[in-house]
């Protein structure tokens, strides 16, 4: 969301920061730290995907057990859990 904010490809009603936390708290919204479990499964990965972000998310689903929602294909080459 940043970079596409950063980009002028995301308008929002209000300052970037103060939307972000105003929706972590209205709907009970975590953020998750990376760690060096998470940098071990990307060193890991076969490359499927090749972009680093993506590469990371399914990193961290695959660590924590979390599903993954998004509409790239590439993702179900890999062992998450896929909603979309």
């Amino acid at each position: 969301m940043a970079i596409k904010y950063s980009l002028g490809k995301l308008n929002l009603s209000l300052p970037f920061d103060v939307f972000i936390k105003q929706q972590l708290n209205l709907n009970d919204i975590g953020l998750l730290d990376i760690n060096i479990n998470h940098i071990s499964v990307v060193a890991a990965l076969p490359f499927h995907h090749r972009d680093p972000f993506d590469r990371l998310l399914i990193a961290q689903a695959m660590v924590e057990k979390l599903p993954i929602l998004s509409a790239d294909s590439v993702f179900a080459a890999y062992e998450v859990d896929l909603f979309w």
